[in-house]
């Protein structure tokens, strides 16, 4: 690999991939709405500069962490996500010579998992979220583009990705235990998959040879008491106040009666205390992917 083009590399995950990718040696450059590369709105057909050659693609853009309210809004979850996904690709057939590697930063919101333990690659995409669908389509219109143009694909199906001030819910959760506005429900037990945002940097360059489709994960899948049990440690901060569960699905159910107006409902509350997981073992055996556990990297997530 020697030149790499990053959509959306001014993001949280693209740029942390930018960076390890420029360390490695890698020339990198940035397309994105505010990229001083390749400043793109991707939603829109678009073209390259004349003379763009790269040998690998990293489509990380995308739009998520979005609860959408209207159909506007669901709707341009397809127009960044799937059209985005097109219009970048016919951008890539108008280049004198098509890369030989494609890397598309996917979700494991493609299950459609509320719990579950280990699931893997071959589980039925049950998604039914517009970010979800929308990333759904766009694997199976990538997988079909990459046959037609012999490209090898690629597909990492991420969960929560953790990284230095990582935004999302993790971003939160380190805010609200900072603040003293966090609540711990229940035991806490409830394990979810995680990864570190450099490991996944780190496979890069394996996974342009390869190819294939991979959950990546930690390895550990830590609970949400040793997250916060973690985190408030590093911060200083006494453990998170906890709500008894009779107390939380009581909130749950006032939630589900006052709608949007109330931060929490029965199905946030089912989500928060189910154990959700995914098996990384494919990436295991065909790139190496031997990851490092967060928690051993809070410091570095918090600081």
């Amino acid at each position: 690999m020697k030149n790499a083009l990053i959509t959306g590399k001014n993001g949280f995950l693209g740029s942390i991939l930018a960076k390890a990718l420029i360390n490695g040696g890698v020339s990198v450059t940035g397309l994105g709405r505010s990229d001083v590369h390749l400043p793109v709105d991707i939603s829109s057909p678009f073209s390259f500069p004349p003379g763009s050659q790269f040998d690998t693609i990293v489509h990380s853009a995308g739009k998520a962490h979005v609860v959408p309210r209207t159909h506007e809004e669901e709707r341009e979850f397809y127009q960044v996500n799937l059209e985005g996904t097109k219009n970048l690709c016919a951008a890539i057939e108008q280049l004198p010579t098509k890369p030989e590697a494609f890397i598309f930063i996917s979700t494991v919101a493609v299950y459609g998992k509320d719990s579950g333990e280990r699931i893997h690659e071959d589980t039925p995409l049950q998604g039914s979220t517009p970010y979800a669908k929308s990333k759904i389509l766009a694997e199976e219109w990538l997988q079909n583009w990459a046959d037609k143009n012999n490209v090898t694909l690629s597909i990492l199906r991420l969960p929560l990705v953790a990284g230095p001030q990582p935004p999302g819910n993790l971003g939160a959760m380190i805010n609200g235990i900072k603040t003293g506005r966090y609540a711990s429900i229940g035991m806490a037990s409830s394990r979810k998959s995680i990864v570190w945002a450099e490991d996944i940097a780190g496979i890069v360059p394996q996974l342009a040879k390869v190819g294939g489709i991979y959950n990546l994960t930690d390895g550990y899948h830590p609970s949400f008491g040793e997250l916060e049990q973690a985190i408030a440690g590093v911060l200083g901060k006494k453990p998170p106040f906890k709500v008894p569960m009779i107390v939380a699905k009581g909130l749950g159910l006032l939630g589900d009666m006052l709608g949007s107006r109330f931060p929490v409902n029965s199905d946030k509350i089912k989500k928060i205390t189910s154990s959700l997981t995914f098996d990384d073992k494919r990436a295991r055996k065909s790139l190496g992917w031997n990851p490092t556990e967060v928690l051993d990297k809070v410091g570095e997530m918090v600081g």
